[in-house]
């Protein structure tokens, strides 16, 4: 996603399997696996595509790509490509500023392998995030009309604010209103950055109406803070009532995306398919919660961005089965 969540100030257990509990208190479910169980650990492919910061320009990418297609709407590729550099230099950058202050000073900052990851190999992370960056500058003066630079400097003076209040080092001082959490700001910002493209050609479709769309991108909104919330949860072990809210949460948000879907199947099947790949991935990530133990700490991150590349499963599918039918 565009921005991350800044880390709480601890330093993460990286090699020690979960707790069972926040004090006297377990915030899940009993397991039913004997203590001694073997955790389950992501594939190298996978490991590497978390751990570079190769996740969350994909799944930029691909609910950009769905939006579009929502929209019955062609992007021309400098879009995506200028998405991806650009999501994938932010977090490259958001991790290395990380892991320098928390190794300054371990207590403003809770280390996580993807910032361990990013500091050692910083030397070719450094410029391989300034190469993006100038790339996607230069896309953006050769490519992207003038119309559409001040929407997007709109978008970016306030990721900018929000990056720079994040890596100010005031990190104690409330920032944030207790309406507006920072999970939530982040998935507002990451769902204006896919949909920019799409919202700036809603004017020209004449044929169709917006407010599906629109409906689409706050229930995307609403996935992406759910995305941030379930991993910060997972890895500051928050403990509410003594159980995880996640499996609710993301259920509720499931069957909602699902009830959408279903209003939505006849008179707009597009965004209706959008609409079932956001559940199902909220669906996902429900399962996730429930079987999070099972999980070492990279593969379980790991897995939670993965849920949200759904669109490339269902959208295809739903275009085949248009066709067909």
């Amino acid at each position: 996603m565009p921005l991350t969540v800044p880390n709480p100030p601890a330093r993460e257990e990286i090699f020690e399997p979960p707790a069972l509990g926040c004090g006297t208190q377990s915030w899940d479910h009993p397991p039913l696996e004997p203590p001694s169980f073997t955790r389950i650990g992501a594939p190298r492919p996978l490991a590497l595509w978390h751990l570079a910061s190769f996740d969350a320009p994909t799944v930029a990418v691909v609910w950009s790509l769905g939006f579009a297609w929502a929209a019955d709407t062609r992007l021309p590729l400098w879009v995506p490509a200028l998405l991806a550099l650009t999501v994938w230099a932010v977090y490259a950058g958001d991790r290395l500023l990380d892991a320098r202050s928390g190794l300054h000073d371990p207590g403003l900052n809770r280390l996580r392998e993807r910032h361990y990851f990013h500091w050692r190999h910083r030397r070719l992370f450094l410029p391989l995030a300034a190469v993006a960056a100038g790339s996607a500058a230069l896309l953006v003066l050769m490519f992207m009309p003038a119309a559409a630079r001040d929407r997007g400097s709109i978008l970016a003076a306030v990721s900018l604010a929000y990056f720079a209040r994040v890596h100010s080092g005031h990190r104690a001082r409330p920032f944030f209103s207790p309406l507006l959490s920072k999970e939530m700001l982040v998935g507002l910002l990451f769902t204006f950055g896919c949909a920019l493209p799409v919202l700036g050609r809603l004017h020209t479709m004449a044929h169709a109406p917006a407010w599906p769309i629109l409906c689409s991108l706050a229930f995307f909104a609403v996935l992406a803070w759910l995305n941030c919330h379930a991993i910060d949860t997972w890895e500051t072990r928050k403990c509410g009532s003594g159980r995880s809210p996640i499996f609710l949460q993301s259920s509720l948000i499931g069957v909602t995306g699902v009830s959408l879907a279903g209003f939505a199947l006849y008179s707009h099947p597009r965004v209706a398919a959008l609409f079932f790949a956001g559940a199902l991935s909220a669906l996902s990530l429900a399962w996730l919660d429930r079987r999070r133990r099972r999980f070492t700490p990279v593969a379980l991150r790991a897995a939670a961005d993965l849920v949200l590349l759904t669109p490339a499963l269902v959208l295809p599918i739903a275009a085949l089965l248009g066709r067909i039918a």
